[in-house]
């Protein structure tokens, strides 16, 4: 392990990482959950449309259940950021 290294993982730099990584961490996993039951249970309201009507209602309970997909998949990768940022991650490009 070089010296800067070692400066970027030891005292006031290290607490900081531990401390925000803690944090991403946390707030990047309650956004995973929130966004997976949102998913979840807009892809429900989708299925339940679906039964209920028929074809006839297929478009509105399949474009019901695609947007819950792509707001799960929205908030995902805003939570994967903050997890990133969290660990002093760079972006991925």
């Amino acid at each position: 392990m070089s010296n800067n290294d070692k400066n970027t993982s030891s005292g006031l730099t290290g607490a900081g990482k531990v401390v925000t990584s803690t944090l991403g961490n946390t707030v990047g996993g309650l956004a995973n959950t929130v966004g997976g039951v949102l998913g979840a249970a807009s892809r429900g309201v989708g299925e339940t449309v679906n039964a209920a009507t028929g074809g006839l209602g297929k478009p509105l309970g399949d474009g019901i259940a695609n947007v819950g997909t792509s707001v799960e998949r929205g908030v995902a990768s805003v939570a994967q950021g903050v997890k990133d940022a969290g660990e002093w991650k760079s972006p991925k490009k």
